[in-house]
């Protein structure tokens, strides 16, 4: 699947994937989407000038599940996860225009005052000592049987 669009311009596979009826062009297709529009917003690119230089498919982590089976035993089933990875790239290269930011300087105003304020004492408070817990509970269901002999 991911083959399909290798290589394409991206209007002509976001054309490709809409229409094609295959569970995983949906994903494909998010994905497609959002890296045109970080490379538009972030880098000032035009979307009519990328293309998919390369995409890949690899294997992300396995959601390990059991389903019971006849006579108490447990069958493992492994739900497979996949990581996607898109690369765009410009048909003709052009000068990138990067955002800049620019500084400014914040006004810092001294206050002279009366001096610093002496530091208060610090008091450190006792930890108070709990009572040993009794067993309750549980606990103390099995420990009140009487062995039987």
């Amino acid at each position: 699947m991911a083959d399909l669009v290798k290589k394409m311009p991206v209007k002509d596979a976001e054309n490709q994937l809409k229409f094609l009826d295959k569970r995983a062009a949906l994903p494909v297709l998010k994905l497609l989407k959002s890296a045109a529009a970080s490379a538009v917003h972030n880098f000032n690119l035009s979307a009519d000038n990328l293309f998919i230089s390369n995409i890949f498919v690899d294997g992300g982590p396995m959601l390990k599940r059991f389903r019971p089976r006849a006579f108490g035993r447990a069958a493992a089933i492994q739900k497979k996860t996949s990581h996607l990875t898109l690369i765009l790239e410009e048909k003709t290269p052009t000068a990138r225009k990067m955002k800049t930011k620019t500084k400014t300087k914040v006004a810092v105003k001294e206050i002279q005052g009366g001096g610093e304020k002496p530091a208060a004492p610090k008091y450190e408070t006792p930890k108070e000592i709990k009572p040993a817990r009794k067993l309750g509970g549980f606990t103390r269901r099995i420990f009140r049987r009487k062995a039987i002999g």
